[in-house]
């Protein structure tokens, strides 16, 4: 089913009536990022020497892995290749045979509280879960926002796979929207999770509120060793209005997607200790002083265009889902710099578009975000797809 695209003006009037990008209504300064915590200066980096992918690439669909889907948000990759997909509205936590499509109901994460852009979000894989079976989620509750890990245990009857929640880091603040929720566990084995700053922008520059940051933290929920605020603070990077996407390169450098509000979206490189600008700054700063004390993107985007959720790295760039775009963004790199400007796939051809992971090789996994509260469901909606990028 061919979508219709609503036109940049339309966007572009709708937006500035709203005030806010993100999901549609309203839902993010280069530098290295050291696995170990390091704190290198944003900007710091020397210019790039590394080979860049070609200036423009390719993406197409390969197949449709499976469908009829319920809100999906966080999408992880289990050991064996099967993935595990979490449903916003629904709090539960379903894998899928990722060859043939077959779902199979885990059990539901309690405690979630759906409503708004709160609900049961990103999902992460212990890096030991071959011993441990644990499996990371983000989600929001009656009073918070917060992390917990839960035993998947696979010997029990569908539906009841799920341990009891052991809840690793609590009080993350809470809004009607901007709850970021992406978690990931990054090449040192910490566990990093991107939020927002639920609509109240002096959070994001508060260095001891959890909200706007890029947190870094033990598989216990503890300050990770090396952050650079102290060895009691877990925050790795402030500045942020709401991180929606975070991937690691090929360098071990880390990357974050964020949604901006009246006129730019943002692709930052992000390195211990960098502020990204919010909310004194949106997009690139014009002032000689705003660009010494804030990293500038290393691509932004109008809203109408992007409005980014998750992110993967594969074959050179960085590939960014966008909702409200409703098309697939390819940024190719060199070093912790955009070679080339970025190039879009799949404009308006499979709606909102919420996760992409990272399948291996040249290939991704690809999810849909039509039914949730902004989207327009065609038949078999929500979908994960499998695509061949280059």
């Amino acid at each position: 089913m061919q979508r219709p695209v609503l036109g940049a003006l339309l966007a572009t009037a709708l937006l500035l009536a709203t005030g806010c990008s993100s999901d549609g209504g309203s839902d993010e300064p280069t530098g290295e990022s050291p696995t170990k915590g390091g704190t290198s200066k944003p900007g710091a980096s020397k210019s790039p020497t590394e080979p860049a992918p070609p200036a423009k690439g390719s993406a197409k669909v390969i197949r449709t892995v499976t469908e009829d889907l319920k809100s999906p948000w966080g999408l992880a990759a289990l050991p064996d290749g099967d993935l595990v997909v979490a449903s916003r509205d629904e709090g539960t936590l379903t894998r899928v045979d990722a060859k043939s499509g077959k779902k199979t109901e885990i059990g539901e994460v309690p405690g979630v509280t759906p409503g708004g852009e709160g609900g049961l979000l990103g999902l992460a894989i212990s890096p030991d879960f071959a011993s441990d079976h644990m499996v990371y989620a983000y989600f929001t509750t009656d009073s918070d926002n917060r992390i917990a890990r839960l035993i998947y245990d696979e010997g029990r009857e569908p539906g009841n796979q799920l341990g009891a929640p052991n809840t690793v880091l609590r009080g993350i603040p809470k809004g009607s929207i901007h709850n970021g929720g992406r978690i990931a566990f990054g090449p040192d084995k910490m566990l990093y999770a991107g939020t927002g700053e639920t609509g109240d922008r002096t959070l994001a520059q508060d260095k001891e509120s959890l909200g706007g940051k890029i947190l870094r933290m033990t598989p216990d929920g503890e300050p990770a060793p090396g952050n650079p605020f102290g060895e009691d603070s877990l925050v790795y990077s402030l500045g942020h209005r709401n991180v929606q996407g975070l991937a690691w390169d090929d360098k071990q450098r880390l990357w974050a997607s964020e949604f901006g509000q009246d006129e730019f979206d943002e692709l930052n490189a992000i390195a211990p200790g960098g502020n990204y600008g919010w909310p004194e700054v949106e997009g690139k700063a014009e002032s000689e002083d705003d660009r010494k004390r804030y990293a500038d993107p290393v691509a932004q985007w109008s809203t109408a265009e992007a409005s980014p959720s998750g992110i993967a790295y594969a074959e050179g760039s960085v590939w960014m889902a966008g909702l409200r775009g409703e098309r697939l963004w390819r940024i190719p790199l060199r070093g912790n710099k955009a070679s080339a400007e970025p190039q879009a796939f799949f404009e308006g051809e499979y709606g909102r578009l919420r996760t992409v992971l990272a399948a291996g090789g040249d290939k991704l996994w690809l999810v849909t975000s039509e039914t949730d509260s902004r989207g327009t469901p065609a038949k078999g909606d929500d979908k994960i797809l499998e695509v061949e990028v280059k």
